[in-house]
């Protein structure tokens, strides 16, 4: 499962980051899901293999303009592109109504049906590679994060078992393996004897504008990754006060060390915070907060960078 972050900053893009979007792809073909839609998504869209043609379903944390501000172009540019089939949106539910007004006003046609689903009322969305699940986060607005597991994963022959009980190589090995039962010297035998998961599913959580991690306790007893915004260190929280509800680097970082979580992304950073090491507020000072609660895998994201979860549950950044 990888992660290609499509925009990284907070209320407003600067030189380097957008506003907020995520790509979750799955292990294998095109498919992808996108969690938020900051303006210009689409834009950033451009530098990436990502096809809209692909695009299974999107999901939207909260209402802010920085996380939904792109739907109605991503939408437009998808029809302009010869997509038909219905698309997914998962959604507080002021979402859908903004949506159809927009259109309504600007005349837009869509030639693929928008299927919507109040993430409030949601138990559970499901596709054939992933079950999404959604908490509820603290934040001005009924804010959500969701956590993606996969539905399945990959079994492993226990080929030891098979040779000691003379079932030969071949066809029979490969019906086992697709989880078919077989009839070998006479006697039926069950996939499920043959077959063991030697890898547990693999779960990321992502979550939105939220000042209480610890409201992700729950979900994280079935996630390796946690994706949470950092948009403050300590200081910078501080001088902004607490009515932005959101979280430091230091609440998060301490919660997923608390959690047992062992990987940690850091996004949606203020735009105060720049790259340049000898300027300050700086970036860096975002992760020596964290590392300072914080000891497992750690990283902060950029746009445009993507990470890959391995089936052991390590995270590690692509080149």
């Amino acid at each position: 499962m990888d992660l290609l972050f499509l925009g990284t900053s907070a209320g407003a893009p600067t030189r380097q980051r957008n506003v907020t979007a995520l790509a979750l792809l799955p292990d294998q073909g095109s498919a992808w899901y996108l969690i938020d839609c900051g303006e210009a998504t689409q834009h950033q869209l451009l530098n990436t293999p990502l096809s809209v043609h692909g695009l299974q379903a999107i999901f939207i944390t909260h209402v802010h303009g920085d996380h939904c501000y792109g739907l109605p172009g991503l939408l437009a540019s998808a029809a302009m592109n010869g997509r038909k089939t219905p698309l997914p949106i998962i959604a507080p539910k002021g979402i859908q109504a903004w949506l159809e007004a927009t259109h309504a006003m600007s005349e837009s046609f869509l030639p693929f049906e928008l299927q919507f689903t109040a993430v409030e009322e949601m138990d559970a969305w499901q596709d054939h590679a992933v079950t999404v699940e959604a908490t509820k986060l603290s934040h001005r607005v009924p804010t959500f994060a969701y956590r993606f597991l996969e539905k399945h994963t990959e079994a492993v022959l226990d080929t030891a078992r098979l040779q000691a009980e003379a079932v030969p190589p071949g066809p029979l090995w490969g019906k086992l393996k697709k989880g078919e039962d077989i009839v070998h010297a006479g006697k039926t035998l069950s996939s499920a004897d043959y077959l063991h998961y030697p890898y547990p599913l693999r779960g990321i959580i992502v979550g939105g504008d939220n000042d209480q991690p610890e409201l992700l306790r729950e979900a994280s007893k079935k996630a390796q990754v946690l994706v949470h915004e950092a948009t403050y260190t300590l200081d910078i929280a501080a001088k902004v006060g607490g009515h932005v509800q959101h979280s430091s680097a230091a609440a998060v970082a301490g919660f997923a060390a608390s959690a047992g979580l062992p990987n940690l992304v850091l996004t949606h950073f203020s735009a105060r915070y720049q790259a340049d090491s000898e300027k300050s507020p700086c970036i860096i000072e975002i992760q020596t907060e964290a590392e300072a609660h914080y000891q497992g895998n750690l990283f902060l994201a950029e746009d445009f960078a993507r990470f890959r979860l391995d089936k052991a549950g390590v995270l590690s950044k692509l080149a």
